[in-house]
């Protein structure tokens, strides 16, 4: 049966129970979503954003950790050393071993710059004489003077048309702790970029680096705020030009602004060894757009939830519906059919007949001297009978005949396809198997007979004449002496 079909005659508590259902799964949902979207702000401003600015800084120190081993392990060569320490004779062995660091280690550049002479060599060769007037050689002498082995700084790389380049500049000692120069490897800043952009995929927020005149000097591929470049200043973004003399230095802080009708939270962190501050930024609607996922997450369990509530109802409705449909066209005793179920079979039955047309026989049988049995035995026993019968006969029949007991021990059988004298032989053979049929009872045997109305279905009968001739053939055969069968033909008679 249809979902609709099967659930339309109680569509009224179909009705109420969806009510029932879709207010509580929506109350439910909606403030959970509430409370989520309420505590979302402060969840984000004080644990998200701090949080996610200390591990971006962690990564930031991670993927510098190769280029400063790198670096480390050039300052303790032997070859180096042993090569300053010889009078830096031969510069192509300088460059040679520089060129292999820079191929074999993926760096973008290497370098070394003597004490002693002031020599910059670099993988290409030899770059130049340094100077402590010239402001571009201003970094070796910060280096040569600094308490700390190493820096990072970011720097224009002569050597490579001034790219704007990560360097690591390490200081390198003797055999005696002496300072003999400055050696190191470089990272293109479009290799930091990269990093910004798989940052800002793995953790879903914006981070770029702002300097500390507020100039945005590093964002990813798509920009910064706003889509800001590298080289603009944070005065240039209106949501952002009041933030500067906010900007703690060198203490970390969480602020937020809008830009374009979004709200934004912003988290800003100074980073010492470059001098930056780093900005991680998240938008509200992306916040607030898990927690909808969330609550569309749940309305759509809601609703699975209640389609299989609304399947099992029509599963439990149906199998009352047939219990109930079976207990009013069943005998209960005997499982047979009962008026209501006969009504409706017989009625298909003649209509079958008619219209092919096909002969169609009925027969009215009534158990013989049933009171007396009843009266003797006790009505359980006539239960157990009539439930004998009942087998006895459906045994003598064929899948295609309909029974019914039509009530106390008459029973009426409708013979599909059947004349007159092939009905005759059918109701002779229920008769015989009746008559030797034995029934035990609490040690008891108990018999019983039968006797048999006969008639066949003529062009103009109904269901009411038909049965009704049944009824007169069943009678005369209880008046000639029971069990036996009479047959009752319109117009005419006989046994």
């Amino acid at each position: 049966m249809p979902l609709r079909s099967a659930l339309y005659s109680q569509r009224g508590l179909v009705t109420t129970l969806i009510a029932l259902l879709g207010c509580g799964f929506l109350a439910t949902s909606l403030l959970s979503y509430y409370a989520s979207r309420a505590s979302i702000r402060d969840n984000i401003v004080n644990t998200e954003l701090p949080l996610t600015s200390d591990t971006v800084y962690s990564e930031i120190q991670k993927d510098l950790v190769r280029p400063i081993l790198i670096s480390s392990m050039m300052a303790r060569d032997t070859f180096m050393r042993d090569w300053v320490m010889a009078g830096e004779r031969e510069p192509g062995q300088m460059t040679r071993y520089l060129n292999e660091v820079m191929t074999h280690y993926g760096a973008y550049t290497a370098f070394f710059v003597s004490n002693s002479s002031l020599t910059y060599y670099q993988a290409k060769g030899v770059l130049k004489k340094i100077a402590v007037d010239e402001p571009r050689d201003a970094w070796y002498f910060r280096v040569r003077d600094m308490a700390t082995p190493y820096e990072i700084n970011v720097d224009l790389d002569m050597a490579n048309q001034d790219s704007l380049t990560f360097f690591i500049n390490y200081k390198v000692y003797d055999y005696a702790n002496q300072f003999i120069g400055a050696a190191g490897v470089g990272l293109t800043v479009d290799a930091v970029i990269k990093l910004i952009d798989t940052y800002q995929q793995r953790y879903q927020r914006s981070v770029y680096f702002v300097d500390t005149t507020g100039r945005l000097v590093l964002t990813g591929a798509d920009g910064g705020p706003q889509g800001a470049r590298a080289g603009q200043s944070l005065h240039d973004l209106e949501s952002l030009k009041d933030l500067l003399a906010k900007l703690p230095k060198p203490h970390s802080g969480s602020y937020e602004y809008s830009a374009q009708g979004q709200e934004h939270f912003l988290n800003v962190r100074f980073i010492p060894e470059l001098n930056w501050y780093l900005f991680v930024d998240k938008r509200e609607d992306s916040a607030l757009g898990e927690i909808r996922q969330s609550l569309y997450l749940n309305l759509l369990i809601c609703l699975i939830v209640t389609l299989i509530v609304l399947a099992l109802l029509n599963r439990v409705v149906n199998r009352y519906q047939r219990r109930i449909e079976t207990q009013a066209t069943l005998d209960s005793l005997t499982d047979l059919p009962n008026r209501r179920g006969f009504d409706l079979l017989a009625a298909q039955a003649l209509h079958e007949a008619q219209r092919e047309p096909k002969p169609l026989a009925a027969m009215l049988l009534d158990l013989d001297h049933f009171k007396r049995l009843n009266d003797t035995y006790g009505h359980l026993a006539g239960d157990k009978v009539l439930a004998g019968f009942s087998r006895d006969l459906e045994s003598c029949l064929r899948q295609s005949d309909i029974i019914c007991r039509w009530g106390g021990e008459e029973f009426i059988v409708l013979l599909k396809d059947t004349d007159g004298q092939d009905g005759l032989m059918i109701a002779e053979k229920i008769r015989t198997r009746i008559e030797e049929q034995r029934y035990d009872y609490q040690g008891q045997t108990l018999q019983i007979t039968v006797s048999i109305g006969l008639t066949t279905l003529q062009p103009d009968d109904t269901l009411h004449s038909l049965l009704s001739r049944a009824d007169q053939a069943m009678y005369r055969a209880k008046q000639t002496g029971r069990n036996r069968t009479c047959v009752e033909m319109p117009h005419s008679s006989y046994e």
